[in-house]
């Protein structure tokens, strides 16, 4: 079970990241928020969908 929940949120956190570089930010904002959604996988994912429009 933990190997699932753990694949979904690398699969979460890709999708993540290809959204963050689809949208037209600086590059260094674009790898700084990658970055941290990367290193905080589930975490990272929830932040990011709840303050992506803020940014």
């Amino acid at each position: 079970m933990g190997k699932i929940v753990w694949l979904l949120g690398v699969i979460a956190a890709v999708w993540c990241v290809l959204d963050i570089f689809k949208r037209p930010w600086d590059l260094v904002k674009k790898i700084i928020v990658a970055v941290l959604v990367l290193a905080f996988s589930w975490v990272g994912f929830i932040v990011y969908y709840l303050i992506k429009e803020k940014l």
